[in-house]
């Protein structure tokens, strides 16, 4: 059985995505975003949203897919330390 390279890209892009879930779950049911550095998740908050933005423009759809999927939690949980600040 050959893998195509999009299923290898949809694949990477699943677990990476799942990865995140976790601890995103984690804070947002806890509220507690004191160990979160707000640096780091706009950084990567902005890193997504940009990643989202390129597998659009180069019709990539695991970059696309998977960025979207994770921009929404990112962003909630940059909210919730921007306020808690």
């Amino acid at each position: 059985m050959r893998l195509s390279s999009e299923l290898v890209g949809y694949l990477a892009a699943g677990l990476t995505t799942a990865s995140f879930f976790p601890q995103a779950l984690k804070t947002l049911r806890s509220g507690d975003t004191k160990a979160i550095s707000l640096g780091m998740y706009a950084l990567f908050t902005s890193g997504v949203a940009l990643w989202s933005l390129y597998g659009l423009l180069v019709k990539d759809g695991p970059v696309l897919v998977a960025n979207l999927i994770t921009l929404l939690p990112a962003a909630v949980v940059l909210q919730r330390k921007i306020v808690a600040r």
